[in-house]
């Protein structure tokens, strides 16, 4: 058997008077477990009175293992950390994995070569993670324009037949990815959760003067409110290619809407 070993424990001026625990144990599988008590003073010269006074370890034994010491005061640690306050730090409420979003929307449609209209229309999003979702869209506005009336009373002896004033439809699919998020306290009493998000997908320009597939992008954010209500914000950019009089144009159309949602199953 290797030399025995022995930790010697003497009183430590502190703040603390309650007694301290400590715990050692040998590198080499045997060790001692002492126990020595270290009264604090709240005067100095009494703490330094008392350091010639050594106290009288108890020895224990304990189990191998590698070489450590630690000691702890299991009341002292309970007040700690009983008494660390964290603010405005609550549970995550609102949660979207695997839950299924309704929403109803409306806005404003600004085109390059129409005039601009209102847009309605809904949404459906499933949401894959937290951070990702797939969304199918609908939505329903006008397309008009001035320009037929200009060119007529620019070129009376010139009637143009086909008038640029009729409704469209728009069907379009996104993926959705809510890249940041947040939480606000109103007036020091509940706390609101929101996010980013960034969208990105394709779909249908109905209106039949667009081309091709219709490109579409754009930002968005959603504040949430109990376990499965929530208000959106969104602005897409629609990049298309239309043909107005016998001319073909690339364009950027940029939708504005806002609208609620409310998600499946209700208790999250």
């Amino acid at each position: 058997m290797g030399p025995s070993r022995m930790l010697v424990l003497g009183p430590v001026a502190s703040e603390y008077t309650r007694p301290m625990r400590c715990v050692w144990r040998s590198r080499g599988g045997t060790g001692l477990v002492l126990l020595g008590t270290a009264l604090a003073s709240a005067w100095p010269a009494e703490a330094a009175a008392d350091t010639t006074t050594a106290p009288s370890p108890v020895a224990a034994g304990a189990p191998a293992g590698p070489g450590q010491a630690g000691c702890v005061d299991e009341e002292l640690k309970q007040e700690l950390v009983g008494g660390r306050h964290y603010r405005g730090v609550q549970e995550r409420l609102f949660t979207k994995a695997f839950r299924h979003e309704l929403s109803g929307m409306g806005g404003y449609y600004a085109g390059d070569l129409y005039s601009s209209s209102y847009l309605v229309g809904g949404a459906y999003t499933f949401h894959f993670s937290e951070d990702l979702g797939l969304e199918a869209s609908f939505q329903l506005t006008r397309f008009r324009t001035a320009v037929t009336d200009s060119y007529e009373r620019r070129y009376p002896q010139v009637q143009v037949e086909e008038r640029t004033n009729r409704p469209g439809r728009l069907y379009f699919g996104h993926l959705v990815w809510s890249f940041a998020y947040g939480k606000l306290r109103w007036f020091n009493d509940g706390i609101t959760r929101f996010d980013f998000n960034f969208a990105a997908g394709a779909g249908v320009t109905d209106d039949s003067t667009a081309t091709g597939l219709t490109g579409s992008f754009g930002f968005g954010t959603k504040w949430y409110f109990g376990k499965w209500f929530a208000v959106r914000i969104d602005l897409r950019d629609h990049i298309l290619k239309e043909t107005l009089i016998g001319e073909e144009h690339l364009v950027n159309d940029i939708l504005l809407t806002g609208g609620f949602s409310i998600f499946l199953p209700f208790g999250g």
